[in-house]
This record gives C-alpha cells, structure tokens and sequence, in this order.
C-alpha cells in the first residue's frame, strides 16, 4: 500500500528490508523528534522560497524532506525557529518571528502533508489524518529579547517549547558554551520559567550550563526539556547532560531527547572539535558563532577528518539515558539540517528505522521503544499543558521586566 508520497509505507513488512520489524513499529507508534534546523536551511539556501526549495521532493542540498520523513517513520517533528545567538536584541526578534512566519508558510504550502499542532491532542489528530504533526521550538532566549510580552506573542503564535540559550549567554541565563555570568538563572530568569509554566510553554535545557539546568528544575512547576542532548557521562561536552541532572528527570518528570550530532555522542568526534575549536581561535573565529565556525570547520576538515559516530553510540546514550532517568524520561531529538554530518546510518530523517532496528535487536520491548520515540514526549506536552490550565486559574500574565528584576541589560556577545 502506498501513501499519499507514492512510497512504501513506513510499516511495510519487506522480508528483504531488515529494518522491516522497526518500520512496522514506527507506522503503529510514529516518531515525535524534538528539534530539527530545517527552517534556517530553508532561509540560508532560498530564502525560504519553497518553490526553489521543494521539499516535497527529495531534496539533495538538507538532510530533511517530506518523502525522507515518511520513510523514518516521522509522525510529529518540531521545527526548530533558531536564529544564531549573534543577533541579539530586536535583530534577534525580528529573525524569530521570520522563522515562526516560515514554518507557518511550509506547512500551509504543503497542507496535504504537514499540519499545526500546538497541543499533544492535535499531534494525535494529525497523525490521524495522515499528516506529519508540525510543531514550533524557538532555540535560544535572546529569541524573546529580555521581554516576557514577547515570549507571550511566541506562545501564540504556537511556539511550544524555548531553549533557554543558545551558544552564547543571555543577560538572565548562563550558556554551557559561555563563560558563566549570573550563576544559572538571574531573578528575571526564573520569572522567564515560571511565565513559560503558566502558558504552557516547555522549558528546554538543551544548551545550557550545568548550574542553569539545576536552577530551571528547582524554579519549574512543570516538567523540562532536552530538545537534542545527550550524555555528558559517555561524552564528555558540556552540551551533554550530567548525571545529576538526568537523575532529577524522573522526579521532575520531563525527558531529555537524545541527539544525534557527532561531536555530542562520539569522544573521538568531541576531541575532533575542540581541537578545531583551538585552531578557529588562532584564526580569531569564535567556535560560539555558529555560521563563522560552521564556515571555518567545513575547510579545517579537509585536512583534519572529522571521526565518524555510530548508531551503537546514540544507542548507548540512549540506554544510559534509560538507565539514569528512567523509560520515561528519553526521548529522541535528531538535530538534522542543524550540523554538517550525522551518525554512519543516521546520515538523514530516513534513518530513524535502522536507530529502533538496533533497540530491537538488544530486546527492547515495543512499549519501552514506543516511549521513547514518541510516548514520553506526548505525556510532558500533555503535564505542561494541565500545569498551564492550573497556573491560569490562580495568575495572570506576568508584567515584572528585567530591568525591575535585574537591572538594565550589558551586552552578552
């Protein structure tokens, strides 16, 4: 049977396709992926003319198309709307809102194929319809410019989850890639987290420092995201998640998706980068930019081989993951179209099958591989948004700004 692409569908049982019992697992429980950069692909190569940029296609220049996400088992994706943490201020917000405008364009231009979902519900009903759940995650708190008016106008305009930083610091939170400044989260910090509970807005610790991971989970009322980290334990990068902290998930009750990005699952990969690290600052590029280092990487490469990373990797973040948090509390977050190369096999959105091929192959159960790739990040969605229907009954929107809370902002780049 074909589905509305033309292609197999993803539960097909091929005898010939040893990746066929996890297609068939994905079409019953399809995946949700917490973080994908393909939004800033599409600004970056075409200006997001989805003419020039037909992603119904299969699409040679991005790791993400609409035939390739039905062939992983894709049924919810969110669409990371990042702008580079070197805009700040108005820059920053004015990218925002021209991302959150793109995403709305993509799934309007292909209607038949993506839908908006800004609730667990309408993820479900998408599903249903046989469209891929489309869903917004704004990556980076100078995304919101100090001002808790925009973060409300983000959650409107269906923005569901904000990664606190991004590379750099804001002025009220500490990125893991910055040097520290106000110790985790400022007041004004904590009055971010507690306005993101009472919307219903996930709160995403990818990204950011050890000390402002603890500080947002001792803030929250709600549970926590990783959107696309993994584990500091196995790697040791500081864009990877403590054991501490993966601990304090299960009582929390949040989950932290487990990416794919070599440099955070290989050691060999990691060291790889902080040697290119060292040789950009010797150059005066700052490994912080993300497009100056990306520019200075790809060419440094060519005589320094970047170490591949293995789906027996991710696996074993995954299952450390497991092992420290709990089945409820892992969940996957690609991070495709948002670094140059990926694992050997998971080199796009096609390859989730070979990930739960290999799960299966170590006898995880169907239900456990089900939280994983979709259930658990559907029952935070859901917490968060029951946490939000409580808050609204007792608090209003908060009018406190950071100069009151903190004093007037320095500059952080």
């Amino acid at each position: 049977m074909a589905d509305m692409l033309g292609t197999a569908q993803p539960g097909s049982t091929d005898p010939a396709d040893p990746a066929a019992p996890a297609r068939a697992l994905l079409a019953r429980h399809p995946l949700v992926d917490g973080h994908n950069d393909l939004p800033w692909e599409a600004r970056e190569q075409t200006r997001y003319d989805f003419d020039a940029l037909d992603i119904g296609g299969r699409v040679a220049t991005t790791q993400t198309d609409l035939p390739r996400l039905a062939d992983g088992g894709v049924g919810g994706q969110f669409w990371s709307v990042f702008v580079p943490s070197t805009l700040q201020g108005d820059s920053a917000v004015t990218a925002t809102l021209e991302q959150v405008d793109a995403v709305h364009r993509m799934i309007g231009t292909y209607a038949d194929r993506l839908a908006l979902a800004r609730t667990a519900d309408e993820v479900d009903r998408a599903v249903e319809s046989g469209r891929i759940a489309s869903l917004l995650g704004a990556e980076g708190g100078h995304s919101i410019g100090c001002s808790l008016g925009t973060l409300r106008l983000l959650h409107v305009l269906g923005v569901r989850y904000l990664t606190l930083t991004h590379n750099d610091n804001t002025p009220w939170a500490d990125s893991a890639t910055d040097v520290p400044v106000v110790g985790g989260l400022s007041e004004f910090g904590r009055e971010v987290v507690r306005e993101m509970n009472r919307l219903g807005m996930m709160v995403d610790l990818s990204h950011v420092a050890a000390t402002t991971m603890r500080a947002a989970l001792a803030t929250t009322a709600a549970p926590v995201i990783f959107s696309h980290s993994s584990a500091l334990a196995l790697c040791d990068t500081p864009r990877n998640v403590p054991d501490d902290v993966l601990a304090a998930l299960a009582a929390n009750g949040g989950t932290c998706m487990v990416t794919f990005v070599p440099e955070f699952v290989s050691p060999d990969t990691a060291a790889w980068r902080v040697e290119a690290a060292e040789a950009a600052a010797e150059v005066g590029v700052d490994a912080k930019d993300w497009e100056a280092f990306g520019r200075f990487s790809a060419g440094w490469q060519q005589q320094h081989p970047k170490p591949d990373a293995t789906i027996e990797q991710v696996v074993a973040h995954v299952e450390h993951v497991r092992e420290v948090a709990g089945i409820d509390h892992v969940g996957i977050g690609g991070d495709y179209d948002g670094t140059d190369t990926f694992p050997v096999g998971l080199e796009d959105v096609s390859g989730y099958p070979r990930l739960v091929a290999a799960l299966l192959e170590r006898s995880w159960s169907e239900d456990d591989v089900a939280k994983l790739v979709r259930g658990n990040t559907l029952r935070v969605m859901r917490d968060v948004e029951a946490v939000a229907r409580d808050l609204q009954t007792t608090r209003g929107p908060s009018l406190r700004t950071f100069d009151e809370l903190d004093g007037p902002p320095t500059a952080t780049v």
